[in-house]
């Protein structure tokens, strides 16, 4: 186990262990079952991994400024500024990419602003003030909540979740 000298290396490590999750159930659908969605009121697998690739270029834009504040612009706002282009990736190729490539930007930029900086507080979504860290842990539940989206579309498409199969040793 690596034994982590900052609570930022710590959260980080989680971050990857839940993006490397959410993309491992994401390979685990065939892709032509992107456009599936349970209800004509849900998200479609494409929408979720676009959803997620969007919330985290938010949060890794806005968590690092100086100046961040998540209500400084509308939720609209935030993403025509940090995640520009994301509607159009479609394919299972281009939404594993963006979700890869999201991630690695997003680490940079934390790690770039550092502990200290996270430390520090932002005005949350809600007007409270909190830590940028624990917002960053906010942004990681938020990823998980919606991993466990895509699992339960596996499952009701009579596949195994990619975690289950982990955890049963295949």
């Amino acid at each position: 186990m690596t034994a982590y000298t900052t609570l930022l290396e710590e959260t980080l490590e989680a971050w990857e262990f839940t993006r490397q999750g959410v993309i491992e159930e994401l390979q685990n659908i065939p892709e032509t079952k992107f456009g599936f969605r349970p209800t004509d009121e849900s998200r479609s697998v494409i929408e979720l991994a676009q959803h997620i690739a969007e919330s985290g270029m938010m949060m890794t834009g806005e968590l690092p400024r100086s100046d961040g504040d998540f209500r400084r612009k509308s939720h609209e706002g935030f993403l025509h500024e940090y995640a520009k282009g994301v509607g159009g990736k479609r394919t299972k190729a281009q939404l594993l990419a963006l979700l890869r490539q999201s991630h690695a930007d997003g680490l940079k930029r934390l790690r770039t602003a550092g502990e200290l900086q996270m430390l520090q507080l932002i005005r949350r979504f809600d007007g409270k003030m909190g830590t940028r860290l624990a917002w960053l842990q906010h942004g990681i539940a938020h990823e998980e909540y919606h991993r466990g989206q895509i699992a339960l579309y596996a499952r009701m498409m009579g596949r195994v979740p990619a975690l289950t199969k982990r955890i049963r040793g295949g």
